[in-house]
């Protein structure tokens, strides 16, 4: 189990699928434990239908794109 800030840390730049373990007062994860992670979006997409967790949450930990410019993924 590791907290949501250290998931983002160690995979930083990648798509990450996380079972949700504890979540904080606004209901928003706080801790879990990594099911997936990838740079390609798919192969985390593919473990999120493979998997029996109950409660996931599945993010990008890099930047988020400037106001103004596109990205495909």
């Amino acid at each position: 189990m590791a907290s949501i800030e250290q998931i983002k840390e160690r995979f930083k730049d990648e798509w990450v699928l996380v079972e949700v373990l504890e979540k904080d007062a606004l209901n928003q994860p706080v801790k879990g434990k990594v099911i997936a992670h990838s740079r390609d979006r798919d192969d985390t997409y593919d473990a999120m239908k493979k998997t029996k967790a109950k409660d996931i949450s599945h993010f990008y930990t890099g930047k988020i794109p400037i106001k103004g410019y596109a990205v495909a993924f």
